[in-house]
C-alpha cells in the first residue's frame, strides 16, 4: 500500500488507557521498584495486540538483581526476507521526589484537557506506547505489519543502561536488526519534530576527601585540614573560571564537525528567549548565543557537579570541621572520547596536582554514539515526520546520553530518535506530562516510518 494513501486512525482511548496503566506501576530503577511486575505488563499488552513477547533474564543474575528485558516480535508474512526494525525503549522511570511539588499524583496518570500527568508520562512510557498502538494499527488494518519488527525495553536505562551492553552480546542475533527507531524524540516550540541521530557520552564519577576520623569541633581547625577543601581545592583546577575542562589531553581524540555537520548544526533553530522563561534563567553560562548554544548543545562536552555535599546543612548552626566531603561530577563526552581513557586522565589529573589523597570512583561510563547523516534511513524518516507534522528538523546530536553507542556498535545498525516528547515536559521534574495530541502524532508517524521504509529499502 503506498505510503501517501494510508488512512491512519488512531485509537486514543486505547492509547490513554494502556499508559495510564504503565504510570501507575512505579518501576523506578534507582530502588529497583516494581521492575518485574511493570514488565508483565507490557508483555501482556503486547500479546493482547498480537505480538509475541518474552522476558529475558540474565542469566548469570543469581540474585536476580538485574531487571529482565521484555522482547517483542512480529515476523511480516508478506515481507518475510525484508528489513527489520527494531524499537528500543524503557521501562524505568526516575524516582518522583520530590514528591510535595506535584500537582497530581506522581503514578496516577491523571487527564487534564491535552496533558497526561505522571512520572514517565513523556520518559518513557509514553513513548513505548505510541510503537506499540503503531503495531496495533497494522495487526487490526492490515492483519500483517509490512516489515519485521522488533522491540527491545530495557529496564535500567535511567541508572545507565548497565547490563544493556551484555544483553546485546549475549542475545546478538535474536536482535539483530537494520535500523534501530531510538526511544524518545523531542518536539520544538514550533512543533517539530527533532530527528537527533545521536548522544552524547557520560563519566560519571565521585570524589571522596577524608579528614579526621569523626566530626571535630571547628576551633580545631587550625590543626585538622578540612576535607571539604580538599574538595573545593580539587574542583577549582578540573575548569577554569568559563567552565572550559583543564584536564590534560582531554579533547586529543575528538575531531572537528565536517562542513555539512556543522550547517545542520547552525541551522537548527534555537528559542533563546523562551528556554530561559521555561528554566527562570537571564541569561546561559559566559552568555552564550546564537550558534555557541547549538554547537555546545549538540557536540560539546561538559564537566558538571551532580552533588556536593559535606558537613552539617541543617536549621541554624553547627560549628564543626566535617571528617568527609564527596562530590559527584558527570561529564559529557562526544564521540572518540573513550570513557575509561577518560577516567584514567582525571586521576593522573588529580595526582599531578596534588590530590592523590582524595579517593576517585566509577560510577558509571558510556561512549557517544552518532548515525551519519547520509545513511539510507534519514531522509525515510525524515519523509515520514513531515507527512505527518508538516516539518522536521534534522539534528546531529542530543545533549543527553543513553546507550545508543552500543547499539550501533554490536547491532551495527544505525540508530535514529524520534518521538512526541514536548520539549517541556518536565522529564525527571515533578508534574512531568505527555501531550495527547502529540502522542496521537508520534503513533501515526511510527505507522508511516515502518510503511515508508517497507516501500522505499529492498
Amino acid at each position: 500500500m503506498s505510503s501517501n494513501k494510508l488512512t491512519i486512525d488512531i485509537d486514543t482511548h486505547g492509547l490513554i488507557s494502556d499508559l495510564q496503566k504503565l504510570i501507575k506501576i512505579p518501576s523506578v530503577s534507582a530502588r529497583k521498584q516494581n521492575l518485574e511486575e511493570c514488565a508483565k505488563e507490557i508483555v501482556t499488552m503486547m500479546k493482547r495486540i498480537g505480538i509475541d513477547a518474552e522476558l529475558i533474564y540474565f542469566e548469570d543474575d543469581q540474585k536476580n538483581s538485574v531487571p529482565p528485558l521484555v522482547y517483542g516480535e512480529v515476523k511480516s508474512k508478506s515481507n518475510p526476507n525484508g528489513k527489520t526494525l527494531l524499537f528500543y525503549n524503557h521501562y524505568d522511570v526516575q524516582p518522583e521526589e520530590p514528591r510535595d511539588l506535584w500537582e497530581y499524583e506522581p503514578f496516577e496518570g491523571k487527564v487534564e484537557g491535552n496533558l497526561i500527568y505522571g512520572r514517565g508520562a513523556s520518559d518513557d512510557k509514553g513513548e513505548l506506547v505510541t510503537r506499540l498502538k503503531a503495531i496495533e494499527f497494522f495487526l487490526k488494518q492490515r492483519g500483517d505489519v509490512p516489515m519485521n519488527i522488533k522491540f527491545l525495553i530495557e529496564g535500567e536505562e535511567e541508572i545507565g543502561s548497565n547490563n544493556i551492553s551484555k544483553y546485546l552480546k549475549r542475545y546478538n542475533t535474536k536482535f539483530k536488526t537494520d535500523v534501530v527507531i531510538w526511544e524518545f524524540g523531542y518536539i520544538d516550540q514550533e512543533q517539530k519534530p527533532i530527528i537527533s541521530l545521536g548522544m552524547k557520552g557520560l563519566l560519571y564519577v565521585e570524589l571522596t576527601a577524608q579528614g579526621a576520623s569523626r566530626d571535630v569541633h571547628s576551633s580545631l581547625a587550625v590543626l585538622i585540614e578540612n576535607p571539604a577543601w580538599r574538595i573545593v581545592q580539587a574542583l577549582s583546577t578540573l575548569v577554569d573560571r568559563e567552565g572550559n575542562i583543564l584536564i590534560k589531553d582531554w579533547f586529543k581524540e575528538v575531531k572537528e564537525l565536517s562542513e555539512e555537520e556543522s550547517l545542520i548544526v547552525n541551522s537548527e533553530p534555537f528559542d533563546e528567549e523562551s528556554f530561559k522563561k521555561e528554566y527562570g534563567i537571564s541569561k546561559f553560562i559566559n552568555n552564550l548565543s546564537g550558534k555557541r548554544v547549538k554547537s555546545a548543545l549538540t557536540c560539546e562536552p561538559t564537566c558538571n557537579i551532580s552533588g556536593l555535599n559535606s558537613g552539617y546543612s541543617g536549621q541554624g548552626a553547627k560549628t564543626i570541621t566535617p571528617s568527609k566531603a564527596m562530590v559527584k561530577i558527570d561529564f559529557r563526552l562526544v564521540p572518540n572520547m573513550d570513557p575509561g581513557l577518560q577516567f584514567k586522565r582525571l586521576e593522573k589529573h588529580l595526582v599531578e596536582n596534588g590530590f592523590d589523597d582524595i579517593k576517585v570512583t566509577l560510577i558509571h561510563g558510556e561512549a557517544a554514539g552518532r548515525t551519519a547523516l547520509d545513511n539510507q534511513y534519514v531522509k525515510i524518516i525524515e519523509k515520514s515526520a513531515n507527512e505527518i507534522f508538516g516539518d522536521s528538523i534534522i539534528s546531529i546530536s542530543s545533549a543527553g546520553t543513553g546507550p545508543m553507542y552500543d547499539f550501533i556498535d554490536l547491532l551495527e545498525a544505525p540508530c535514529i530518535s524520534i518521538g512526541g516528547t514536548y520539549i517541556f515536559s518536565r522529564i525527571h521534574s515533578p508534574n512531568e506530562f505527555a501531550r495527547i495530541d502529540l502522542l496521537e502524532k508520534t503513533t501515526k508517524c511510527m505507522v508511516k516510518i515502518i510503511d515508508n521504509i517497507s516501500a522505499t529499502v529492498t
